[in-house]
């Protein structure tokens, strides 16, 4: 059996496992997150048959399809059954919910499967996230330096109850020019956006949804227009934590890492710097004195964070917090600003 299932029906499912049929390429470049690659064609045969229906006609496209995929059906079937185990169940989709799906969906129909295709494919979804982006959420904004442990404080949040989004843990990069130390690539701006859009399709409207106070670009990634607007309009819980307490994050998370490393990320903030602080820290850093290297690159981020706050004339939303004795009553206090803010 075959059914036709809008975008938000479609996503919102959780009994089936989800197959993109589209080129690797295709996929690599954007795809809805949990989806599974099972191309139809490799990106080769997909330029080829593309090229076979705008020179010569459908028929000729359609025949030269056949061919390709017609050795590969019953390898396409039988991983579809691991796929589906017991429960026979699949969702397709294709870049426009046409003959890609509508072929593979006749296959598995065929061997068994029930089978929900996309109706719009993939360009449905890049049209629907654009209404997610607009969603209106009670975004809480965690604010503070570089250094204040924001990241941490955000998933004890998660482990008490409330509702996150990491920004940086989507875009694999901690949005500074030591960001990327440590993480995975980052993914396209697509499938970024694509990652973010789940994100907040999962998330109940009636609760507030806590997110790190980010730059518009995390890395080479930036933050949806949509999604900017509505962080910039939040309020902002800023936590007042002290540059030593930041400094001794910042050789914990940093004093493993390459050196090479280091001076790289250093030399990308040199006009922001000036040359005198960038020789201090590059000479601090031959020296191993971490903490000075730390010292000199927290006066920058600083002023940075001040001048990005006063940019965005968001003063009048901050409302500021100076860390607690431990974790859990840190945690009590911001679930209680969720519930009053």
């Amino acid at each position: 059996m075959i059914h036709n299932l809008r975008i938000s029906d479609f996503v919102a499912k959780t009994d089936s496992c989800i197959v993109d049929v589209r080129s690797p390429a295709e996929f690599q470049q954007g795809h809805i997150p949990g989806a599974i690659s099972l191309p139809l064609f490799n990106d080769a045969e997909r330029a080829e048959v593309g090229t076979l229906y705008k020179q010569v006609g459908k028929e000729e496209a359609v025949l030269k399809g056949l061919e390709l995929i017609g050795p590969r059906m019953c390898a396409l079937v039988k991983e579809a059954y691991e796929l589906t185990g017991n429960s026979r169940k699949i969702r397709v989709y294709c870049w426009r919910g046409g003959m890609r799906s509508a072929s593979i969906a006749w296959l598995f129909n065929m061997a068994g499967i029930e089978v929900e295709l996309l109706t719009g494919g993939y360009k449905a979804w890049r049209n629907y996230i654009l209404q997610l982006f607009e969603k209106p959420l009670h975004y809480l904004v965690l604010g503070g330096y570089t250094g204040s442990g924001k990241t941490e404080i955000l998933y004890s949040l998660k482990e008490s109850g409330s509702q996150i989004i990491d920004l940086e843990g989507l875009a694999n990069h901690k949005g500074s020019s030591f960001g990327a130390i440590g993480m995975n690539p980052q993914p396209t701006q697509e499938q970024f956006e694509n990652l973010l859009a789940m994100e907040i399709f999962q998330k109940d409207s009636n609760k507030a949804v806590w997110i790190e106070d980010e730059s518009r670009m995390i890395g080479k990634i930036a933050l949806p227009e949509l999604f900017w607007t509505q962080k910039n309009t939040s309020s902002v819980i800023f936590l007042e934590v002290e540059k030593e307490q930041r400094i001794e994050r910042l050789l914990k998370d940093y004093s493993v890492c390459d050196p090479e490393i280091l001076r790289e990320a250093v030399l990308r903030i040199q006009k922001k710097l000036g040359g005198g602080r960038t020789k201090e820290a590059l000479d601090a850093l031959d020296l191993n004195d971490l903490r000075t290297v730390a010292d000199i690159t927290l006066f920058y981020y600083d002023k940075a964070y001040q001048t990005g706050l006063r940019t965005l004339k968001v003063e009048e939303n901050i409302r500021r917090i100076a860390p607690l004795p431990n974790q859990t009553e840190m945690i009590h206090a911001l679930q209680l600003l969720e519930r009053m803010v």
